[in-house]
């Protein structure tokens, strides 16, 4: 199940958003732009390095591997999400609020991975952490908005439209099982994890006694 729109129109020009978007996808290219060794020299001195941090060098990059991604896939896979839900988040809590709630959701992802890490030598790259919290808000602040996503059916694919807290509750399940299952497959399924987390519960702090769905309940 791909995402790949929603039909939640934003009321503002999400601007935080979309530079964020650039921001990550302007990084990746500096990543790149120089060979294979400095790509690998950008992953672990901006990467999170769970033993770096214990001995307290880098600790900025509890905030730089926010920006920082693996690969193109990596990369066009977060930026796919962070476009069809953070407008809406940067929509409900504002510019500024958006901003600070996106580190927040990131920096805490990346602790709580470097928290089940380490003693990893690796680094820990991508804004995965931040957008799972982008994902929390979007589930508790339009949990019926109509997510289109692409199914496959062995070889017939169609669009089909389903609520957002049935795509996402989905989606976390999967990095929850994920996560507990040993499988060294490189990917930080607990940054997904409380990323989401944090997300969900700042916005259920913030979220007002009636929330504005989109769209009727039906979903078929």
């Amino acid at each position: 199940m791909i995402p790949i729109g929603d039909e939640n129109p934003s009321r503002i020009i999400p601007f935080i958003n979309w530079g964020l978007i650039i921001a990550c996808v302007a990084t990746f290219i500096w990543q790149t732009s120089s060979g294979v060794s400095f790509f690998e020299s950008t992953l672990f001195e901006f990467g999170i390095v769970p033993q770096k941090i214990l001995d307290g060098e880098g600790l900025y990059s509890i905030v730089t591997n926010i920006f920082l991604h693996g690969g193109w896939s990596h990369l066009l896979g977060n930026m796919l999400f962070l476009f069809i839900f953070g407008d809406n988040i940067e929509d409900r809590l504002g510019h500024i609020r958006y901003i600070i709630f996106y580190l927040v959701c990131g920096v805490t992802a990346s602790i709580i991975w470097m928290a089940t890490a380490i003693n990893s030598p690796f680094p820990a790259v991508g804004a995965s952490g931040a957008i799972s919290g982008v994902l929390g808000a979007y589930f508790v602040l339009y949990p019926r908005a109509r997510i289109k996503t692409l199914m496959s059916f062995g070889f017939f694919i169609r669009v089909t439209r389903v609520p957002a807290w049935v795509m996402i509750g989905m989606w976390f399940v999967y990095q929850l099982l994920l996560a507990f299952i040993p499988l060294n497959t490189g990917v930080a399924y607990w940054a997904h994890v409380g990323g989401f987390v944090v997300g969900w519960v700042i916005a259920r702090l913030f979220k007002p006694r009636e929330v504005s769905y989109a769209f009727s309940e039906d979903w078929y």
